[in-house]
């Protein structure tokens, strides 16, 4: 086997965002739930003799957008080499689907399936703890991409239950602004306290379409860093939806349980309707 062709890495939601503490070395303690959603990147691999890796970005016309140099892909590519001895290289296609600094785990994903995909290519032999435990080293939202299901997360993201969420279709809509997760962290003025909550509070609220528990506590600060994030609230909200900021934002989203948005979203957001998914689409490698 020398290449894997269009293996997808799914966009994420948080339900819900709590920032309950912070550890001394600096990193924030959360709790969240984490929902996959069939919106995904896709990702070829190719291998190559030498150790080197390489990303090639293939973009629409529609999509302006510029991926860096050494993004988590590639820096996925390179610890696993570290970490297995492996003297192989990679070519990898990236194909964008999920929206840049969105809160949807977009880069995360891509890391998690390039670990998922060069393990199996290079027969490198990993089990899915001893990938999860790379996958903090990138980022944490990474374990969870390769924990296979959705779930209940905890600590800096490397705790992780597993929950079974009924299927849900969602308007996610994206302002053409986005907000660094790093700032967003950095700002004195979020909240750092929110009480723990436990998850049987979260299996015991029927009304999930409602987005009745919780709330994210990032998002009142990134409303701060960019004024449209209030302005695709106020307009899913106009529409009888109940909406929340993902992640850091700039994404917000809202269950359509059944319900219908206008075809068009002013100011040239971005606006996708996507599905949530029971597990990840690469679940069978995840062993």
């Amino acid at each position: 086997m020398k290449t894997l062709l269009d293996v997808p890495a799914p966009a994420k939601l948080n339900l819900f965002l709590h920032v309950v503490g912070q550890r001394a070395d600096g990193h924030h303690l959360l709790q969240s739930v984490f929902v996959l959603l069939d919106l995904c990147d896709m990702l070829d691999f190719e291998i190559r003799p030498h150790q080197t890796i390489t990303r090639e970005d293939v973009r629409t016309e529609e999509d302006a957008a510029t991926l860096p140099a050494d993004d988590l892909a590639v820096r996925a590519g390179m610890l696993l080499q570290q970490a297995t001895g492996c003297r192989l290289g990679a070519h990898i296609r990236l194909r964008k689907a999920i929206p840049l600094q969105a809160g949807m785990g977009g880069g995360s994903s891509d890391a998690a399936s390039c670990l998922l995909a060069l393990n199996r290519l290079w027969r490198t032999g990993l089990g899915r703890q001893e990938l999860m435990t790379l996958g903090l080293k990138l980022g944490a939202d990474v374990p969870f991409f390769l924990f296979g299901q959705n779930a209940w997360v905890e600590g800096i993201g490397e705790q992780l239950t597993a929950v079974d969420l009924t299927p849900q279709r969602f308007v996610v809509v994206k302002p053409n602004t986005g907000v660094s997760t790093a700032n967003i962290f950095r700002d004195p003025y979020l909240k750092r306290d929110t009480k723990p909550a436990i998850l049987r509070g979260f299996a015991e609220c029927s009304d999930v379409e409602k987005l009745c528990f919780g709330h994210n506590d990032l998002q009142a600060v990134a409303q701060t860093h960019c004024a449209d994030i209030s302005a695709c609230v106020g307009w899913l909200k106009a529409q009888g939806l109940s909406a929340r900021m993902t992640g850091s934002g700039s994404a917000v989203f809202a269950p359509l349980n059944g319900l219908s948005v206008e075809n068009h979203a002013p100011r040239a957001w971005l606006k996708i309707e996507t599905s949530s998914l029971r597990e990840h689409p690469l679940k069978d490698w995840i062993t």
